[in-house]
């Protein structure tokens, strides 16, 4: 049918170019997020392309979504300004007519978003998390460049070493300071290696010397060694207590309902019928009166996507923290919401004869 194709081509012209402007701001702004963290000593500066792909492809979803929704908010107001509407709907459609043509062009995309949460969100927050923590436990030693003055993760040492690349273990003309209450010490070496007994790590120096500096009274000792065992880490390899909800699986969440697993759960399956409502609620939130055409209706319907996905954070919150059932707050949101798009069509289709009624009453 010629109102179908030329609508589903639309729309889908519409939202294409919805999602490549949403992924340059948001790629833009999760590269900046991104660098600031390599910057700060959190992630691997050699990783910040991968961590990057992984932010975006967590943030995936929730760009479907909005880009969907501009899409039909946009394409169906141009259709209201440029009276397109009123031709549709002169032929005998109405504007429930629209739903079908609406979810039979962007079922894909729906599809999609569902994958995504389901297999792709935990898998993107897992590596993330591997990739970070990974790169915070690193040995004070590790995490000295060769030739270069830099201080440990606590900040109450400074090493300086030099090191051949090709071999991780043994160091040579070493240079350590370090504060702890009113004490500074000055370590030098001309060479050391590292120990590992268990899931402690030792420094071991070799033919140096040290020397304690008190603050108080300025008073300082000198002792030359053979041998020096310092501890750099405290646990080579430290494995999460417990893993966070958003890493976990979906079927593994399913089969153990903790209230804060019920809270990722909500969520996940918050954002799949939110990309459904949503698409409900842009048909009816598109109206633009032909007379006084403006963007207003977008900038209503965007502040109300944003208010729908706030009210999705903030049940995850309550589910999570036990205040409420996840099926409770799950059918009370998005039941709503849907009962809410579905009598906005219905007004926008009757709405006005019933008005015209009761005008003549």
């Amino acid at each position: 049918m010629l109102f179908d194709r030329s609508l589903r081509r639309e729309l889908a012209r519409t939202f294409g170019a919805t999602l490549v402007v949403l992924l340059t701001i948001v790629i833009t702004m999760l590269l900046v997020r991104t660098l600031s963290l390599a910057a700060s000593d959190i992630v691997e500066p050699k990783d910040v392309v991968l961590v990057l792909g992984y932010t975006t492809l967590g943030h995936l979803a929730t760009i479907l979504n909005i880009s969907l929704f501009v899409a039909i908010v946009v394409t169906l107001g141009r259709m209201y300004r440029e009276s397109e509407m009123a031709i549709w709907f002169a032929s005998g459609l109405d504007l429930a007519r629209f739903v079908r043509p609406v979810l039979s062009t962007f079922w894909p995309v729906l599809l999609v978003v569902c994958l995504l949460l389901v297999f792709a969100w935990p898998w993107v927050n897992r590596n993330s998390t591997e990739l970070r923590d990974r790169y915070a436990q690193r040995s004070d030693l590790a995490r000295v460049s060769p030739g270069v003055f830099q201080s440990s993760a606590d900040g109450r040492r400074v090493f300086f070493v030099e090191r051949d690349p090709r071999d991780e273990v043994s160091v040579r003309n070493i240079f350590a300071l370090s504060s702890k209450d009113d004490t500074d010490t000055v370590v030098s070496a001309r060479g050391g290696r590292i120990d590992v007994e268990g899931d402690e790590r030792f420094l071991v120096l070799e033919s140096g010397q040290r020397s304690d500096v008190d603050a108080r009274n300025g008073e300082t000792t000198v002792a030359g060694f053979e041998t020096y065992r310092a501890l750099v880490d405290i646990k080579a390899l430290r494995r999460a207590q417990e893993q966070p909800p958003k890493t976990i699986d979906t079927l593994d969440l399913i089969r153990d309902q903790t209230p804060r697993n019920q809270g990722e759960l909500v969520w996940r399956f918050g954002l799949m019928a939110a990309a459904v409502n949503l698409s409900l609620l842009a048909i009816g939130l598109a109206h633009v009166n032909t007379r006084r055409p403006s963007n207003l209706n977008l900038a209503v319907a965007l502040v109300g996507s944003l208010a729908y996905f706030n009210s999705i954070n903030l049940t995850q919150n309550w589910v999570a923290n036990g205040r409420y059932g996840m099926t409770e707050c799950f059918v009370a949101l998005h039941g709503g919401v849907l009962l809410l798009a579905l009598a906005l069509l219905w007004w926008r289709d009757h709405g006005a004869v019933l008005h015209f009624r009761r005008a003549r009453a």
